[in-house]
């Protein structure tokens, strides 16, 4: 396994999530951590696993079966921008599918893929909680709801040129599992 070089900047947030949390339970500050890891390095490599199983107090199998079961979690590369879209029934009903195979065609991609620029990586997920708003997808941490094929056409520019659409919603899971304050 190559010796991975954890951040200083990571340590220290790794603290700041340790102090919400009392010393015995150590453990409940295990999916915060995941979450600043795999902001700070992109994805979860094998090493980083090894600390984070080490730093809280938890088996690194442990670690594993929580990136394992939550789609939110990467253990390996993907682009700059992960799509994540919504396959489940509310967004299937309300055109999913075809915004779907629009996006892929966009893209040139299918997927699980990623782009040969490495700019976006298209995966599907079960359920983003947002049927209410159906069809959506998250673009990294940011939700985007009832989804066109114009809408993700301007959403896919957005991100090319630099200048990306602003998000429906803030995700309050992932925007806020450090405990920022939010705005």
């Amino acid at each position: 396994m190559t010796q991975v070089t954890i951040p200083e900047t990571l340590k220290k947030k790794a603290e700041e999530i340790f102090f919400r949390y009392p010393a015995e339970k150590r453990q409940s500050a295990l999916l915060p951590l995941l979450f600043e890891v795999q902001r700070e390095m992109g994805w979860i490599r094998p090493e980083a696993e090894a600390w984070v199983a080490e730093t809280v107090g938890v088996s690194p199998v442990k670690v594993r079966e929580i990136i394992t079961f939550y789609s939110m979690m990467r253990a390996e590369p993907v682009g700059k921008y992960l799509i994540q879209f919504c396959q489940n029934i509310s967004c299937c009903l309300r055109g999913g599918e075809n915004i779907l195979h629009h996006m892929e065609k966009k893209l040139g991609i299918h997927v699980g893929e990623t782009t040969k620029d490495g700019l976006f990586t298209l995966r599907v997920v079960e359920c983003l909680g947002g049927c209410s708003w159906a069809p959506m997808m998250l673009v990294n941490e940011d939700q985007y709801f009832v989804l066109s094929v114009e809408k993700i056409d301007k959403i896919i520019e957005g991100f090319r040129s630099g200048n990306p659409v602003a998000p429906d919603h803030p995700t309050p899971l992932l925007g806020n599992v450090a405990g920022e304050a939010v705005a």
